[in-house]
């Protein structure tokens, strides 16, 4: 199985290239979501993707157009699972793939992307400062004019062949649960949120969904780009100085940011805005209590869940799901801060008897 299942609703090309991804799982919340209020909590796991992100839909449509267009360099940016997914697909496909870093990229995800093969220039300030993002988007634009070159970045306003891929998870949600009042999104840059908002409106405009859920978008306090814009009642995104610590959302830039306000909105749906401190609680506990291993991106809508229900925005009976983006494993420095009360003593076969 994979995205190409839904060749119908997507712009299919005549090159398809896939690892497996997609067709991940939902799982009802057993123990955090009744905890927080919300007994019908359900997380759909993007963790089981074959790099350990959602970004694998993204990386599949985006190489295979690549493919069907004679396209033979893939030169793209990343603060890590984009670069982990767009490697891996180029390494599948035989494509060289040459990626700019964001500065606080984490250890994990830049040695994911080494192992595929990719090519990697980390750059100062990068992620940080928005001037500095948006020249170097600027700079990558203009290189990428050569017809042999594509560049990959997942955000519609750049990529938005392949992150018609990322919409599948709309479909999937849709063929997985009866009903759902609420999908939680975190964002950087906002394209995961206009993907899902985007997927559920071709579902109701084919006439497969009566109604889309309200979709809300999800940010770190510390680059509130967009949900800031959305609960004030303004119409576009903002640059930010971004403070945020939460690998992977870390983009003070608009991109999608503007496209995201008018499609949650349309839908219903909100912004919602996290401390750093929340996410990582919430990490821990979805590891703790839920068994899932997240890195701090994925519990950020989580987070926007639980201060939804918490000031009384939405009710405790309604349906709500919680997108979980990437794998714990991916962003090591934080697993490690999740586990820091604990400790793996070496001992005896003797000590051993007497400890268990």
């Amino acid at each position: 199985m994979s995205i190409w299942r839904y060749e119908k609703l997507l712009d299919s090309p005549a090159h398809r290239v896939t690892l497996g991804e997609g067709q991940t799982p939902v799982v009802p919340s057993q123990r955090l979501g009744p905890a927080l209020g919300l007994p019908q909590l359900s997380l759909k796991l993007e963790t089981s993707n074959p790099t350990g992100s959602y970004k694998d839909r993204f990386a599949a449509a985006a190489i295979s157009h690549m493919r069907s267009r004679g396209q033979t360099k893939c030169l793209a940016t990343s603060s890590g699972n984009t670069g982990s997914a767009l490697a891996a697909y180029c390494a599948g496909a035989n494509l060289p793939c040459t990626i700019a870093i964001v500065e606080p990229a984490p250890l994990g995800k830049l040695t994911q992307m080494l192992a595929y093969g990719a090519t990697l220039l980390r750059v100062r300030g990068f992620g940080i400062d928005p001037a500095i993002t948006a020249q170097v988007l600027d700079r990558l634009t203009a290189a990428a004019q050569r017809p042999d070159i594509a560049l990959q970045i997942s955000a519609y306003c750049y990529s938005p062949l392949g992150m018609a891929g990322v919409q599948t998870i709309a479909y999937e949600l849709a063929e997985q649960l009866e009903s759902i009042d609420h999908v939680f999104v975190s964002a950087g840059g906002g394209g995961l949120t206009l993907a899902i908002a985007r997927g559920f409106y071709d579902l109701v405009r084919t006439g497969h969904l009566r109604r889309s859920p309200k979709i809300h978008c999800v940010q770190p306090e510390g680059n509130a780009t967009i949900a800031r814009a959305l609960r004030t009642g303004r119409e576009r995104a903002e640059r930010v100085d971004c403070t945020t610590t939460i690998s992977g959302l870390q983009v003070p830039i608009v991109l999608d940011g503007d496209d995201v306000i008018a499609a949650c909105r349309a839908s219903g749906g909100t912004g919602y805005l996290v401390s750093d401190a929340a996410v990582f609680a919430l990490q821990k506990r979805l590891a703790r209590e839920e068994g899932i291993f997240t890195e701090p991106a994925g519990a950020v809508a989580l987070a926007g869940a639980a201060q939804a229900i918490a000031s009384g925005e939405i009710g405790s009976g309604e349906r709500v799901v919680c997108i979980v983006t990437g794998s714990g494993f991916k962003d090591s420095a934080a697993a490690e801060a999740m586990i820091a009360d604990t400790s793996c003593p070496l001992v005896s076969a003797d000590e051993l008897f007497e400890r268990v």
